[in-house]
């Protein structure tokens, strides 16, 4: 039986970590800095790929693939890009028994190497809009590690596209920008506010980054993805040219837009307990832990019969979230007992378990237990795959919820400085006016240890109107409106 979780109330760092670790998502790599995603992680992050996948066929995007390495002088040819990304790049120098001539960085982020592939690629506006994606790992060298959220090597998508006009590359910015908040509400059950990044905190080279933000349970908010608007910068750096309409050559405008393996620390630390993960049904390997409770004696038969049955009608019940069958698994292991099942099944977030035992076949009846809220009920035997198909439906739609009135409790309008520092202690999302100034965004981080999040550019998220005057929490000078600020991770 796994070790006892830490008490998210006592230390939720080491809480997180212990349900990484015991609900068996990932381990730390023998390489400081890098993980092992372990095979109930990586199903996690085979899940995201799907749904995030068909997301993106389904919008016109197509899947390639770039190289690891990027010679040093693409980087260089874009001043901010390489600016931004120098501190974290591995560099190769020596290879095949020799020094390199030109020094190799071990990609970071691909629009410097796509960009010179798109340029020979690139010739009209008929080869427009161009519009890949690649599923890939890269490297940043990261000082402070944490399993999933910030690893030196991670896995992610990264899209990348042309287009002829500003207001195409706009438009797919914000298009991919819908498509993970999307993805994340409907799929993670993480509610996000979708907002654009302060000039201070935009990705190297874009000309504007916009974001998903997620309150975790901690009240720190979480990036769980960005979406940008490179406009012609790298086009510039790289020669990426087309012969437009008329005739004339023009720079492609481009977007990129990501989302990692830090998805699934964000998943971990939205929902889970102190019993260990909590996974939302659309993303759960196993949908159902069939646990046959035997006794040892003949009539033990009957009960693996029964749950293979069940089983097999699950395998064949179609729902929303599982459209293709709810998966499960019949328990056979007759050395444990049925507490320690339970207590295993609960880590590793099996969202719901079935309890079948000699009396409950007797009065020809299962036990259902949800894995997010730990309620029993009895149901009858022959309505079992249509019951389990309910609750899937529910905790999925429960967790969402859960999450949202979180969100909603934890957010609050703020407008003096010394009440801002001591309500950013508490955590959560504080609405405050912001006078655009940078040097008051460093001052407000350097004090608090609290950045502007976004600015929220849905009204739904925002705690009042968008054009609402005010003056700035800092200084006290005049501001346009709310940013919303938060701790993070």
């Amino acid at each position: 039986m796994a070790e006892r979780i830490t008490p998210r109330a006592k230390d939720f760092s080491e809480w997180y970590q212990d349900v990484v670790l015991q609900a068996r998502l990932a381990d730390y790599s023998p390489v400081k800095g890098c993980m092992v995603i372990r095979p109930n992680g990586y199903a996690i992050w085979e899940a995201i790929q799907r749904e995030l996948d068909r997301r993106f066929k389904d919008t016109g995007h197509q899947n390639a693939y770039f190289p690891l390495f990027i010679p040093e002088s693409f980087l260089k040819k874009e001043a901010e890009h390489v600016e931004g990304f120098a501190p974290q790049c591995a560099v190769v120098t020596y290879a095949g028994a020799k020094d390199l001539e030109e020094k190799l960085v071990v990609r970071p982020t691909s629009e410097t190497i796509i960009n010179a592939m798109f340029s020979k690629w690139v010739q009209s506006y008929r080869d427009l809009p161009l519009l890949i994606n690649q599923w890939a790992n890269v490297v940043r060298w990261e000082m402070r590690t944490r399993l999933f959220l910030r690893t030196t090597e991670f896995l992610w998508q990264e899209g990348h596209t042309c287009h002829e006009s500003a207001e195409e590359a706009e438009q797919e910015a914000l298009k991919m920008l819908g498509v993970y908040k999307e993805f994340s509400e409907s799929v993670l059950a993480m509610p996000v506010v979708t907002g654009i990044k302060t000039s201070s905190e935009k990705f190297a080279g874009a000309e504007r980054t916009y974001c998903i933000e997620v309150m975790l349970q901690d009240r720190k908010a979480l990036q769980a993805g960005t979406s940008h608007n490179l406009g012609q910068n790298f086009a510039k750096a790289f020669e990426t040219k087309f012969q437009d309409r008329q005739g004339n050559w023009q720079y492609v405008h481009q977007t990129s837009w990501g989302v990692s393996t830090r998805l699934v620390g964000g998943l971990v630390m939205a929902h889970s307990d102190d019993k260990g993960l909590v996974l939302p049904p659309r993303v759960a390997a196993t949908h159902v832990a069939i646990v046959p409770i035997t006794k040892g004696v003949p009539e033990d038969a009957k009960l693996f019969e029964v749950a293979d049955r069940l089983a097999d009608e699950l395998k064949k019940t179609a729902c929303a979230l599982a459209p293709e069958g709810i998966r499960s698994k019949v328990d056979r292991d007759t050395q444990h007992s049925a507490g320690w099942k339970f207590h295993e099944y609960e880590i590793v977030g099996i969202p719901i378990r079935v309890e079948l035992g000699h009396r409950d076949l007797e009065k020809l009846q299962v036990t259902l237990v949800r894995r997010d809220t730990g309620v029993k009920k009895f149901v009858p035997l022959a309505e079992a795959a249509a019951a389990i198909a309910a609750d899937l439906e529910l905790m999925q739609t429960e967790l969402l919820q859960r999450a949202r009135d979180l969100r909603k409790k934890n957010s609050y309008l703020v407008d003096d400085f010394a009440a801002f520092k001591a309500k950013i202690e508490e955590g959560g999302f504080l609405h405050s006016h912001w006078c655009e100034r940078a040097e008051c965004e460093a001052a407000i981080k350097e004090e608090t240890k609290a950045t502007i999040r976004c600015i929220p550019i849905e009204e739904s998220d925002r705690l009042m109107p968008a054009n609402e005057p005010g003056r700035c929490v800092k200084c006290g000078s005049q501001s346009r409106g709310r940013v919303i600020f938060a701790r993070s991770y």
